[in-house]
């Protein structure tokens, strides 16, 4: 068997032979999977959200399963029912899609506040409670929603505690002109798909999961982000800054990123790249605010002003 680090990178490769151009989103997702955290993407329709949470699941070796979100679903429809056995005379319950270890939720936004609520406690906790009997879900387990953000008619808008629940905001950009080029080529006569292999088990997951908790952070590197934290609760273009609960995501976040790069520690770049990721969707302007800025532009300023530690940082 490949060493740990070993096989991260070949996961890494794997999913770039679909995704091209996206090596830095594949990175993010991976961050957050190995972070027990759950991610928001947030982009046009056409741009690879689906085929990139459909060929990590295939890649890491996981279950997957898709819901499309839409204003008439249910609760029911993602945790499961209650169904009634003529044989046994009893009722059984029948999972819903919410059982598994990947979850694609396509298009959060379309779905009514009540359905939307209904992923939280399986978000946080990894369980799910119906008629008063909690059943744990199998783990990994990792939820990818998507959102649209240029419709608004016939959405709701995500609640701060929902939005709370994601450890990472990401958008999938536009690829550039060469690499779209790529994409035209690589899928001309087959789906790359089809050449993509697991690279590991749900059981390996959790051993990753248990060293990257292990990745040393310098009594520096807290001070630092530290900082970065209480600036956006003093900014006065900031209502709401980063809470508790974001900090606590971040330092997460920067513990798997750096173990994915091969490192065991955490640097100051890991927490200038995670930053804006972590803390946009926990960040709320003020009114004036947000006719002039946009979070991520108060978020760099905030790292441009916030002295960086440059020694004894391992």
């Amino acid at each position: 068997m490949l060493p740990i680090h070993d096989q991260i990178l070949q996961v890494r490769q794997e999913v770039n032979k679909v995704m091209i151009g996206k090596e830095i989103e594949t990175d993010l997702l991976l961050t957050a999977f190995f972070s027990e955290g759950h991610v928001l993407l947030e982009d046009v329709p056409g741009t690879g959200k689906t085929m990139l949470a459909k060929t990590l699941a295939l890649v890491l070796g996981c279950e997957f399963k898709r819901i499309q979100l839409t204003p008439d679903l249910l609760p029911s429809d993602i945790l499961g029912v209650q169904i009634f056995n003529r044989k046994t005379e009893n009722f059984e319950f029948r999972n819903g899609p919410v059982f598994t270890h990947i979850l694609l939720a396509d298009e959060l936004n379309r779905a009514t506040p009540r359905t939307q609520s209904s992923l939280l406690e399986s978000m946080e906790e990894g369980q799910v409670t119906f008629d008063g009997i909690t059943r744990t879900l199998p783990q990994p387990f990792f939820v990818i929603a998507t959102q649209n953000p240029l419709e608004s008619q016939g959405t709701f808008p995500l609640p701060e505690a929902q939005l709370d629940r994601f450890l990472l905001k990401l958008n999938t950009n536009y690829p550039d002109l060469e690499q779209e080029r790529s994409l035209l080529r690589r899928f001309r006569k087959e789906r790359p798909q089809d050449h993509v292999k697991s690279v590991l088990s749900p059981e390996q997951i959790i051993e990753i999961r248990k060293q990257a908790r292990d990745i040393h952070i310098h009594e520096d590197i807290e001070t630092y982000l530290l900082q970065i934290v209480h600036l956006t609760r003093n900014d006065p273009r900031i209502e709401v800054g980063v809470s508790p609960r974001g900090t606590l995501a971040a330092m997460k976040a920067a513990q798997s990123y750096a173990f994915i790069q091969g490192r065991d520690y955490v640097t100051p770049d890991d927490i200038q790249t995670l930053v804006p990721c972590v803390f946009s969707h926990r960040i709320i302007l003020t009114l004036e605010a947000q006719l002039k800025y946009n979070v991520e532009e108060i978020l760099q300023e905030i790292i441009e002003q916030t002295e960086v530690p440059l020694e004894r940082l391992t």
